[in-house]
Parts: C-alpha cells; sequence; structure tokens
C-alpha cells in the first residue's frame, strides 16, 4: 500500500487530475446531448437505457485514450528522471513496483468510471425518469465499463515500461479508441479479440438502429441479459491476468 500511495503522491505536479476531468467532462455532456436527442424522437416516456447506450459508446473512444495517457504518465516518471536504477538498488521489487503503477493506474481509471456512474445516476433523477435508481443496470454499467479498462491499463503499462519512447504507448490508445469507436461495425465475431470492443460488447443495452435506418421509427434501445455477458467478463479477465503477468515477468527480467 505505500508503494501505491508512493506513485499517486508522485502524480500530484503532473496535472493528470485536470486532465481526466476534462475528458470525462467532455465524453459525459456529448453522450448526454446523444442521450437527449435520442429521447426526443421517442414517443414514450424517457428511461435510463439511452442514457446507458450512449455512454457505452462513448467510452469506446474516450477510455482507450485517457487510460493511455494516465498509465503513461504514471510509468514515464521513471523514464524521464532516470530514476529506475535508483529505485532496483533500493528495497523496492520489480514486481513490486510494476504491481504498485498497475494499481495507481486502476485507482484513477476506476475513480473514473465510477464518476460516469454517478453522472448517470444524476442525470436520469434530474430528467425524472420514470422507474426506480436502477441499481442493477448501473452496476453492469460500471462494470462493462471497468473490466475492459483494466485490461487495457496491463496493456498500457507493458508496452511503457517496456518502451521509453511513450508515443508508441499513447499511439496504441489512439488506435484503441478507433477500434473501440468502430466495434459495432466489426464482422461478427471480430470484436472478441480486442479489449476495446467489450466496451460496447458488455453494455447492459443494446441499440436496434433497423428502424432508424429504413425510417420507419426511432432506434430500439434493449436491456441484455446479464448471463449473456458472462461468457466476454471470463474471456477479458484471463486475458488481463495473463497481460499482467507477462507484462510483469518481461519488465523485471530485462537489463535497464
Amino acid at each position: 500500500m505505500k508503494a501505491v500511495a508512493l506513485e499517486l503522491y508522485k502524480l500530484r505536479r503532473k496535472r493528470l487530475l485536470p486532465m481526466t476531468v476534462l475528458f470525462l467532462g467532455v465524453e459525459i455532456a456529448w453522450a448526454f446531448a446523444a442521450a437527449a436527442r435520442s429521447m426526443a424522437r421517442q414517443s414514450g416516456p424517457a428511461g435510463w437505457e439511452p442514457v446507458l447506450a450512449a455512454l457505452a459508446s462513448m467510452n469506446g473512444l474516450f477510455l482507450p485514450i485517457l487510460t493511455a495517457v494516465c498509465v503513461s504518465r504514471i510509468c514515464d516518471m521513471e523514464h524521464k528522471g532516470n530514476t529506475w536504477k535508483l529505485l532496483y538498488t533500493l528495497s523496492v521489487r520489480r514486481s513490486g513496483l510494476y504491481a504498485a503503477k498497475f494499481a495507481a493506474a486502476a485507482a484513477v481509471m476506476l475513480a473514473a468510471c465510477l464518476v460516469q456512474t454517478a453522472a448517470v445516476a444524476v442525470f436520469g433523477i434530474s430528467r425524472g425518469f420514470g422507474p426506480p435508481l436502477p441499481f442493477a443496470l448501473l452496476a453492469r454499467f460500471f462494470a462493462g465499463a471497468a473490466l475492459p479498462t483494466l485490461v487495457i491499463i496491463a496493456l498500457q503499462q507493458w508496452v511503457s515500461m517496456a518502451a521509453k519512447n511513450q508515443t508508441f504507448a499513447l499511439a496504441l490508445g489512439m488506435i484503441g479508441g478507433f477500434i473501440g469507436l468502430a466495434a459495432d461495425f466489426l464482422p461478427q465475431g471480430a470484436g472478441a479479440f480486442f479489449a476495446w470492443a467489450y466496451y460496447t460488447g458488455l453494455s447492459p443495452v443494446v441499440v436496434d438502429y433497423g428502424a432508424a435506418a429504413a425510417g420507419t421509427g426511432p432506434p430500439l434501445f434493449t436491456v441484455t441479459d446479464a448471463g449473456a455477458s458472462l461468457a466476454g467478463m471470463a474471456w477479458l479477465s484471463a486475458a488481463g491476468a495473463i497481460l499482467c503477468l507477462a507484462g510483469n515477468l518481461h519488465v523485471s527480467r530485462r537489463e535497464v
């Protein structure tokens, strides 16, 4: 815990918090505006589904980039300061340092996912959505945002710690954002191989644009079965564990 606290303390002058707030503010405002336009075309009462679907779709673009920036800022401190050898000569194991940086990045990004979930709840209450607060839907939305983010952190950290030039890590984040944005347009089954595609794949709400494309009605929002996401969550968990172990092993054995 001391190592994690130290990693978070070292971020105090990295302007990571304002940048995270800016990213989340733009994304949430964009998603809520899109949801409001969608609800305006609906004939029935407003519900939670358009908001959750819009924000899950936006997560595919914004969260991979934000994760790449966050992990890069955490790992780049040691590259720029050339402090790897200093840290390794102290009583700090390489694997412990790797785990501490992962935990610090995870804490920042999980807090961002929690802010998103709270923003959805506040938006729904302020708009007077019909049903009571849907805790199950909000919990599934949080899990669908948090789990892919943790896997992406594992991948980004491996790249950021292995390569001194952070351009590669940031480029990977931008590529991931593009994949996440276009996830719904990938061939059926292809998205299962990309962690960035799971932001919409694990969304508790899916959108059917068939009626809108045909000009016969607005898009149809449907709440998915929770059990249908278990296979994807298990696959992501396994992939994240493999990436963490492989990255930790690789970085711990490489020469500084």
